[in-house]
């Protein structure tokens, strides 16, 4: 069974924020939607994390991705995973993160069960890292290369394109990209918890990217359930471009459901006002039963943001 909101878009895949917290300040992260003022001091322990997405599978979803906040600043990560990788129905079981504190978990990660990574990498230079995150490029890309050599398929770097500050340095990314075996995804700036000055100053458009890579591509591919993205076949390396996901083309085709850092399911990056609160029910003794409702109710709950 895959459960199918009002318009008829199926459920396929679930964004668990394991935490909230991070050990860089990234100037552009949205926090996956969630806004400071609603964050809580609960997180919902490896228990409570399978149990829910226990009862999302039994609903059709087949696709799983850690998020945060950064995931590695939990210190039972790695029992997490290995917990959700038992879950009978997953078919894919990947982690978005900055890669900072990836070295040295890669291998118990993989062992765990956990199958690929996104990994934030906006530049490779120290002093432009330095100053959009706070961190240390050299931590970052000595996570790549231990993902690489872990065995995770694909290793995705995650390039989000600022005006002025890294969009010169796509070039330089592609073949970092060629030389790691990885992919490469440029990203487009999300107006999302930034205020209007920071998104008009820094906001690159992809066009011409766009335009740049399918001159160079052997073949360009499209991602229907990824909201038929482009991916760039170029020698040797692939190149995806991630536009932002307010608009009707991305609304058309997500098939996606979050989970916030304090329990609430999230039918919607873009909104805050029709959260399902599972994390109470479930700590209150809630069946299976009811939780599954719960579900059924947040699906319910999406609907395209933008639909002109």
């Amino acid at each position: 069974m895959v459960l199918k909101d009002n318009c008829g878009r199926p459920l396929l895949n679930l964004r668990v924020a394991v935490t909230r917290k991070c050990n860089l300040r990234c100037s552009y992260c949205h926090g996956e939607g969630e806004q400071k003022s609603e964050y809580s001091n609960s997180e919902m322990t490896a228990d409570e994390i399978t149990r829910v997405i226990r009862i999302a599978v039994s609903l059709g979803v087949e696709g799983m991705k850690l998020t945060g906040g950064e995931p590695l600043m939990r210190r039972d990560i790695v029992e997490i995973v290995k917990k959700v990788a038992a879950t009978g129905g997953l078919t894919d079981l990947s982690m978005t993160t900055n890669g900072t504190l990836l070295s040295h978990l890669a291998r118990d990660l993989r062992k765990a069960g956990l199958k690929r990574v996104n990994i934030s990498l906006p530049t490779l230079d120290r002093d432009v890292f330095f100053k959009l995150t706070g961190g240390e490029v050299q931590d970052a890309v000595s996570g790549v290369k231990a993902a690489v050599a872990a065995g995770f398929r694909p290793v995705k770097l995650n390039m989000l394109l600022l005006r002025d500050i890294n969009n010169s340095s796509v070039s330089e990314m592609v073949e970092f990209a060629k030389e790691t075996g990885t992919i490469l995804q440029l990203i487009e700036l999300e107006p999302i918890n930034m205020n209007d000055t920071f998104y008009l100053t820094n906001h690159e458009p992809l066009d011409r990217y766009d335009e740049m890579l399918k001159e160079k591509a052997l073949k360009v591919e499209t991602r229907r359930f990824m909201q038929n993205r482009k991916v760039y076949h170029l020698p040797d390396v692939l190149v995806e471009v991630v536009r932002p996901i307010e608009n009707t083309e991305f609304c058309l085709h997500c098939s996606r459901l979050r989970i916030t850092s304090d329990g609430k399911l999230k039918p919607c990056l873009m909104r805050n006002d029709n959260l399902t609160d599972i994390l109470t029910p479930l700590r209150n003794g809630a069946s299976d039963e009811q939780l599954t409702e719960l579900f059924k109710q947040a699906n319910q709950n999406r609907e395209p943001f933008n639909k002109n």
